[in-house]
């Protein structure tokens, strides 16, 4: 096995000079990428429509392509997924990556190239390896196995009988996996991307608890459940106890920060290391590329263009779309991609604040419709999860999730609020004093929320409830979202989700 760790630690670590590249040179690889995609897209319908063989510039395609939400792209991606070919893309889509939204139940399917399966999402997969193995020389990553918490897939709603399927795109991505890769996770692929998640779990936990993990990859809220099962399996009373080697969690789709001191009780070990990734169904956009920094580096060669629009000007008739260069460090952006699955100038709805831009550096920020601001106070994902991360250490508390959402104003007396749902795995001592340090450290990180709370002007206090341990996954069971990418918004700048969760609420307590 020492061989074999030295030997795929060298493989992966030869990638690291194309990424050093990008680093140093980010608009040339942009510009390289942008014309590539021109290209490919001139021998589409879409690029047909909209006259590709006439880009000259940036200029031109920016003039001739429109930004583009889900709605405004569905009917391009309805004909492929009715098996029409090259609509949006110059090869065959067989692939579709499933992503319920978190603002609508609706199901958004997002095409897979064989191009994005391989020069984005597979390749995100070996940088994520080649970052961590460079920046931990002494790892033995390849010494065990890697752990794996996957989607499912389905059939084709829009074309059953048809090749194509469908699934969240960490599904996607493990049906596609090469043998080798087969090889060295768990669990086995089938129960992997198994539909029922209960059953799922307790199955991968069976699987799982005799292998010898050394690493785990997923969303932090399935892992934690996996980990809790194979505990209770095996009796321990922490994971090390069954997985004595395990050094790693590559973990992405939620902020880290709520879920760190859960995790940290559930793997007690300063040598523990976590790497975040933004691999998304549209696309694998960073990696956290420095131990010492939660930042994360743009990945400039994977088939994807970027452009951004400044969260300012969002709901303007006619908002500024600017491309990588023209973006400033501390300000909060739209992304807008542009890929090589065949998404055009599209409105993922992700906002990202740049740290840096040599290389270039960013934070996720939350999301465009994922915000609170019904009283002019901002108050965006980012903002809510690094208060909460506050509170709970402060308080001596573990937060397992949370949402939040506005109380509106009801008389000419009365004053708005947040109301806070909040699940504990461990609670504060008082409740009230959580509620203070929540409020305090939403007051530091935003100015607008500062200033409708100063002498509770608009703002009062925020309201918060305890909710019995697994709220949130009985309502998202309640709504047939169980499992894959599915979760309830941390906020939401309307009552639809709080008012659904409150009378659970109750029903649990």
């Amino acid at each position: 096995m020492e061989v074999l760790n030295s030997f795929m630690t060298w493989i992966f670590k030869n990638r690291l000079g194309q990424i050093d590249n990008f680093k140093k040179n980010p608009i040339p690889v942009q510009e390289e990428i942008f014309w590539d995609l021109i290209e490919a897209g001139k021998h589409t319908t879409f690029g047909k429509e909209h006259d590709f063989a006439s880009i000259k510039t940036y200029q031109d395609f920016a003039a001739k392509v429109p930004v583009l939400d889900y709605a405004g792209i569905k009917p391009y991606i309805d004909r492929h997924m009715k098996g029409e070919q090259f609509v949006l893309w110059d090869t065959e889509i067989e692939w579709f990556s499933k992503s319920s939204g978190t603002t609508s139940s609706r199901s958004k399917y997002i095409p897979v190239s064989e191009e994005s399966l391989e020069d984005c999402h597979y390749k995100g997969g070996k940088d994520m390896v080649s970052i961590y193995v460079n920046n931990f020389p002494e790892s033995k990553l390849f010494s065990g196995k890697s752990l794996s918490v996957g989607g499912t897939l389905e059939k084709n709603p829009l074309n059953p009988d048809g090749s194509a399927k469908v699934g969240d795109i960490s599904a996607v991505i493990m049906q596609n996996l090469p043998i080798w890769a087969q090889f060295v996770r768990t669990p086995s692929l089938e129960t992997a991307l198994m539909g029922e998640w209960e059953a799922k779990i307790d199955k991968m936990a069976k699987e799982t608890m005799n292998e010898n993990v050394v690493s785990i990859a997923g969303v932090p809220t399935w892992t934690i459940v996996l980990i809790r099962k194979v505990m209770e399996l095996k009796g321990a009373k922490n994971i090390l106890e069954v997985w004595p080697n395990l050094e790693v969690f590559f973990h992405g789709a939620v902020a880290f920060g709520p879920y760190r001191s859960l995790f940290k009780e559930l793997i007690p070990s300063d040598k523990m290391r976590y790497m975040e990734t933004y691999n998304a169904s549209e696309g694998f956009f960073g990696l956290q590329d420095q131990p010492d920094s939660d930042e994360l580096l743009l990945l400039l060669d994977y088939g994807i263009f970027y452009e951004f629009i400044p969260m300012e000007e969002w709901d303007s008739d006619s908002p500024q779309v600017i491309p990588l260069q023209e973006v400033e460090v501390g300000k909060n952006y739209a992304l807008i991609i542009t890929t090589n699955g065949g998404l055009w100038r599209y409105k993922i709805g992700d906002t990202v604040k740049f740290t840096s831009t040599s290389p270039y550096r960013f934070r996720i920020s939350g999301r465009t419709k994922h915000f609170i601001n019904a009283f002019g106070e901002e108050v965006i994902v980012e903002n809510a999860e690094k208060a909460i991360a506050m509170a709970a250490e402060e308080t001596q508390a573990t937060v397992l999730n949370f949402t939040a959402a506005p109380v509106y104003f009801e008389g000419s007396d009365s004053k708005g609020a947040h109301e806070w749902i909040v699940e504990f795995k461990s609670p504060p001592a008082q409740l009230e004093r959580f509620k203070e340090v929540l409020d305090q450290h939403l007051r530091e990180v935003n100015s607008d929320y500062d200033a409708k709370r100063h002498k509770d002007l608009a703002l009062e206090k925020p309201i918060i409830h305890i909710a019995p341990e697994g709220l949130f996954e009985h309502w998202l069971k309640s709504k047939g979202k169980l499992g894959g990418q599915n979760k309830v918004p941390r906020l939401a700048n309307t009552r639809e989700y709080l008012d659904e969760l409150l009378p659970l609420l109750q029903e649990l307590a």
